[in-house]
């Protein structure tokens, strides 16, 4: 009876949501901006909950003195502090853009910079192990970004930053992209219709 209850719940709000998008009934289309607000709130709620499950753990870590709990601790005063300066302060407050723009900014390059030096690694272990014709282009294509785009002390070389880096990014790996995000709307798509007519059941038993 719970699994009846829960699957006709879903199928019943994922129609109200589907036809107040398709067509324009005011009834409808109020329902649909409650039941969108109502998923805000939860996701919101999530989001909440995930920001306590990562200061547990990590004060976890720190009181059990584990390997790492150094980082733990600097975690969780910067979410803290971070925190606490969010709710007393505007979000373009000079202090808010101060934290952004020196060190959530920073971070971020970084990070990149690592994934960037990561790749390459990965391409020459990928070359050494599998030495076939994908893994040179995967190699030559990881070479071409990283010369196109880091600073080099002679300047920019002069067909490879202007045309083929861009070439690359723009056309190869963002037709890549959008076909992967194709993929991903129709699988999502599939998914939500198997629920709505409750072919799929993960609220409860079958």
């Amino acid at each position: 009876m719970k699994g009846i209850i829960s699957t006709s719940v879903a199928i019943v709000t994922g129609l109200i949501v589907l036809i107040g998008y398709l067509f324009q009934i005011p009834i409808l289309s109020d329902i649909r901006s409650l039941i969108l607000d109502w998923a805000v709130i939860l996701a919101a709620m999530m989001i909440f909950i995930g920001v306590l499950n990562l200061l547990s753990v990590n004060n976890t870590r720190v009181n059990n003195k584990e390997k790492g709990g150094f980082y733990s601790l600097v975690l969780i005063i910067s979410l803290l502090v971070t925190l606490l300066i969010g709710l007393f302060l505007e979000p373009g407050h000079s202090v808010m853009n101060f934290i952004f723009y020196s060190i959530q900014l920073p971070v971020e390059k970084s990070l990149m910079a690592l994934l960037a030096v990561t790749l390459l690694v990965a391409s020459i272990n990928l070359l050494r192990r599998q030495p076939n014709l994908f893994s040179v282009i995967f190699l030559g294509t990881t070479l071409l970004i990283l010369l196109g785009t880091v600073p080099l002390p002679f300047g920019e070389l002069p067909f490879v930053g202007d045309v083929l880096r861009p070439f690359i990014a723009q056309v190869l790996a963002a037709s890549g992209a959008r076909g992967i995000l194709l993929g991903v709307a129709l699988a999502t798509l599939t998914t939500g219709l198997r629920v709505l007519f409750g072919a799929d059941r993960p609220y409860g038993s079958k």
